[in-house]
């Protein structure tokens, strides 16, 4: 099997698994740094097609070069998520990251019950943001506005979602799958689901499994692209 060149000056799409804990942004400069530092390259440009929250895990495409002239029409595209929704309570980031600010009952819940209410989150729906989002209001990042205690008011988008599957399993854990377009949040539909169930959700788990024609199987790991950098000829980098 031929090797492929990578000619990440000129332009390449790379697909990484992103790690728990990192931000989009992190996964950019672990990139950006070393083509920069081994080719002695003080301008390249590189950049990710939709934003993965620091607790999140799972693809992450980057664009190098010409490529991220691409981007736009990359975050664009259907994702497709999988995760798990912790039923009776809240918090006030949607997920793990505050911690929890009220509890609900949850002995009414069956999966019967869920399915009833799965239907209410299928096709275009209005969703509001989470206040501790990257969303800009007013020109400031909401979740800055929201650490320092400031009110903001989010504004409901609309958003489509194509396919939807909830199994709730033990200890109020509702497994789920979701394919759905650009602009969705899905810490702020666990919430909407606990809401909707007459309890409280909030996101513990969650894994991007493709976008577009990009899928999981076909990432690798930052150590992998950190590796492949460093062993690219120079002569494979430069413009053709």
């Amino acid at each position: 099997m031929e090797q492929k060149i990578y000619n990440f000056r000129k332009g390449e799409i790379l697909l990484v698994d992103k790690p728990l804990g990192w931000t989009s942004f992190d996964v950019v400069n672990k990139l950006r740094y070393p083509l920069k530092r081994k080719y002695n390259i003080k301008r390249l440009k590189v950049g990710h097609a939709g934003t993965l929250d620091p607790l999140a895990t799972g693809l992450l495409v980057i664009c190098t070069g010409r490529k991220t002239k691409e981007i736009t029409s990359f975050i664009n595209d259907v994702k497709v998520y999988t995760g798990i929704i912790k039923l009776g309570a809240t918090t006030p980031s949607y997920d793990l990251e505050t911690e929890i600010n009220e509890t609900f009952p949850t002995e009414h819940i069956t999966q019967e019950l869920i399915n009833e209410v799965k239907v209410q989150f299928l096709g275009t729906i209005q969703q509001v943001p989470p206040i501790f989002s990257a969303k800009k209001v007013d020109g400031k990042r909401a979740y800055k506005a929201a650490r320092n205690g400031e009110e903001i008011i989010m504004k409901a988008n609309d958003i489509i979602v194509f396919e939807l599957e909830l199994e709730l399993k033990e200890d109020n854990e509702v497994h789920f799958y979701i394919k759905s377009s650009k602009g969705t949040y899905i810490r702020s539909l666990a919430y909407d689901i606990g809401k909707t169930l007459k309890s409280g959700g909030h996101l513990i788990k969650l894994r991007r499994e493709s976008s577009g024609e990009f899928e999981i199987q076909n990432a690798e790991s930052i150590e992998h692209w950190q590796n492949l950098i460093t062993e690219t000829e120079v002569g494979d980098m430069e413009w053709c």
